[in-house]
Parts: C-alpha cells; sequence; structure tokens
C-alpha cells in the first residue's frame, strides 16, 4: 500500500481505517473484502463496517460477482464532495455549540463552589499542564514538589527552553522542593541559565532515599494545582481549579518548605 496516498487521504478527512480501506480498493481495482482485509491488516469485521460506512458516503461502490460482494472505489471526484460536506457538518456543529455556550455558563455559574477538573493523558496532555502554568493573566509565584531529573527525560527540550521563557517574560517565580541529588543540585545551572536570576527556582532539598517521588505537585496561577506522573509509561495530569484546595496546598508546601534543607 501506498503510505503517501494513506496520508492524503487523511488530510481530505478520511478515518485512519477508512483511509487504508480506501486506498485498498483503489489500488486493487476491484477488491473482496477478504483481500482488503489481508492488505490493511484489519480485521474483517472492521473492514465490513468500513465498507459499508465508504458506500454511504458514496465514495465506494457493492458489486455482486460470482454471488459474492466485492468493491470499487466511485468517481474520487465524489471525495471533494465528502469533504464539502465534513466542512457544512463542521460549520453547524460550532453553530450550535455557539449557541448553547449562554446556557451551559449559566448551568456552570450555578455551582461557584465545586472544584474544576480536568484530566490529561500522555505526553500531549502533560505538556497541556505545562501550558496552562504560563497562560496565567498576572504574575505569580508557582510552589512545586517536583523530580526534576525524571521529569527532564519526559518534556522535550525546546519545550521546556520555551517555558522558561515564558516564566520569565510573565514574572513567575518559583519555589521548589527537590529530592536532594546532584541533577536537582544543578537544575538551575542546566535549565535556567538563560534567564535573569531572579526567576531561578529557588529550590530546598529533602532526601532522595526518603522521598522518591516519580511525579510533581504544583501550585499555580490564582487558585490551580496540577498532578503530574511523568513515568514514562503512565503519563496522566490533573488540573485542579478551586480557591480553598490552593490554598491548602500552599500551606502544605510551606510547612514543607520549613523542613527542606537548602
Amino acid at each position: 500500500m501506498n503510505p503517501s496516498l494513506i496520508a492524503d487521504l487523511k488530510k481530505a478527512g478520511l478515518s485512519d481505517k477508512a483511509s487504508a480501506v480506501y486506498a485498498a480498493v483503489l489500488e486493487a481495482g476491484l477488491a473482496y473484502p477478504s483481500k482488503i482485509a489481508q492488505t490493511t491488516k484489519l480485521n474483517r469485521s472492521t473492514v465490513y463496517n468500513v465498507l459499508e460506512t465508504l458506500r454511504l458516503d458514496g465514495l465506494v461502490t457493492e458489486i455482486e460477482r460470482n454471488k459474492k460482494l466485492c468493491y470499487q472505489v466511485e468517481d474520487p471526484a465524489r471525495l471533494k464532495g465528502y469533504a464539502k460536506k465534513q466542512i457544512a457538518l463542521a460549520e453547524e456543529q460550532y453553530a450550535f455549540a455557539q449557541k448553547i455556550m449562554p446556557e451551559l455558563e449559566g448551568l456552570l455559574s450555578q455551582t461557584p463552589n465545586k472544584p474544576r477538573v480536568r484530566f490529561f493523558e500522555g505526553i500531549e496532555g502533560v505538556i497541556a499542564v505545562y501550558e496552562e502554568h504560563v497562560n496565567q493573566p498576572q504574575p505569580y509565584e508557582m510552589l512545586a514538589y517536583s523530580n526534576v531529573e525524571d521529569l527532564m527525560k519526559v518534556l522535550p527540550p525546546k519545550f521546556v527552553e520555551r517555558y522558561v521563557e515564558r516564566k520569565e517574560k510573565l514574572g513567575i517565580t518559583t519555589r521548589a522542593i527537590f529530592p536532594d541529588t546532584p541533577f536537582s543540585r544543578s537544575y538551575n545551572k542546566n535549565v535556567y541559565d538563560e534567564v535573569a536570576k531572579k526567576f531561578f527556582v529557588q529550590a530546598r532539598y529533602v532526601p532522595a532515599e526518603s522521598f522518591p517521588y516519580n511525579a510533581e505537585i504544583t501550585v499555580f496561577g490564582k487558585n490551580g494545582v496540577s498532578i503530574i506522573n511523568f513515568h514514562e509509561n503512565v503519563l496522566i495530569g490533573i488540573i485542579i481549579e478551586d480557591p480553598t484546595i490552593a490554598g491548602m496546598m500552599r500551606m502544605a508546601f510551606d510547612l514543607a518548605w520549613a523542613g527542606a534543607k537548602t
């Protein structure tokens, strides 16, 4: 199969599986589901479901040959019509979303004391959590517990560089409690060396053998708390927005700060 063709079909709006099946039928000219399944490495039931969807969308046609169903693609110009239909559908969904926004915002305002909790998965999700740290309307002091040695194995270096620059630009200062390791001790030198010294992380340390955490808790912005598990097999982030919880976490941090060593 032609990977370039499949990639182009995805850009035209087809799903991963639909792109693979459409490409297989196109390249074969006339194809039985069993052959399509073999070519695409998809199971037969999935192939039948995708073919039916493509047929209903007018992109393939069904033909009976030797008492068996086979498939061929319709005029490729139909793909342009399909894309236009998807655009119209997206515009309709957007208009409807706009229409119900006042109702949704009204419902949200009826529960002002309920914490807002959001979950994120994968490296993209973890990056989205860090983006939230630097998307605040005014300067603030960030408070964090973090194993930065493990963290730096997860985050792309270019993103870390931009993140640090944005913290400086927004006037975000930082206090943090790290496991006491050589890496943690040299963190400012290795990561914050291009920003003004007042934006270096003001760090204190706890014994690494007693506190081997593989995660990070950050108090940020006005009322935000983020929790990130950056173990490479379980990349999960959580953001909690609530003034009471954020206030308690600040007090807990100050208590830990008083007991940590410089």
